[in-house]
């Protein structure tokens, strides 16, 4: 069977499917989700901490599942959000309220960057997660993200993007000046139509296609 790829729209059509027709609650999408980026994890092996770098939608609430299953495996776990606490609404914020109450290490540069403070969250790391920015994102990452993707990119940690690379447009595989150039990317559900763009796997690297339960 040909492989079948999805747009940003059809993307975005699955997941409310998901919720208002088959009464799938978005809690529980983004749970698949993140557990399925940590049991990819897991097999491609893990030595030293896990470095979780969230924007502030649902690529971070991703995130923070993906942070919250690896500590109760008994990973180093270290969250980084751009974003303020105030900005991490529905389901993303109830999963970042877990991260708080767990007390995994977590560190909030809200709307700004210090790249001393992620020079020395990165000293050590086995992997660095991209949970920035998800599939609606266009065009050229904004401050502060630009200048932390490219910090990230410089860092030696392997990457492993959420769904795609920040910086990659999810229909044309168009890359931003700033984008991650990931070692693996979990995408749900299906393939984006942008990983069909010629040298787009010098960011998205191997895909790994994670099932979240929602029916398309």
């Amino acid at each position: 069977m040909a492989t079948r790829y999805l747009t940003r729209d059809e993307s975005r059509e699955i997941d409310r499917r998901a919720i208002e027709d088959y009464g799938i609650p978005g809690v529980v999408l983004m749970e698949n989700a993140g557990r399925g980026v940590a049991d990819c994890l897991e097999e491609l092996g893990i030595f030293g901490p896990v470095v979780i770098c969230c924007g502030k939608g649902n690529n971070a609430g991703d995130g923070f599942v993906v942070a919250r299953h690896l500590q109760l495996r008994g990973h180093a776990v270290r969250v980084l959000v751009w974003a303020e606490a105030e900005e991490l609404t529905g389901d993303a914020g109830v999963n970042f309220r877990v991260v708080q109450r767990m007390k995994i290490p977590l560190t909030l540069f809200g709307r700004g960057h210090s790249s001393t403070a992620l020079e020395a969250a990165l000293v050590g790391a086995g992997w660095i997660v991209d949970a920035l920015l998800g599939t609606g994102a266009r065009g050229e990452p904004r401050p502060p993200l630009d200048a932390v993707i490219e910090q990230l990119n410089a860092a030696t940690a392997p990457k492993l993007a959420i769904d795609l690379p920040s910086g990659l447009d999810c229909d044309t595989g168009q890359a931003s000046r700033h984008t991650i150039r990931a070692a693996h990317t979990c995408t749900f559900v299906a393939p984006k139509l942008g990983f069909k763009a010629p040298d787009v796997q010098g960011f998205t690297g191997q895909v790994h296609v994670v099932d979240i339960g929602a029916p398309w």
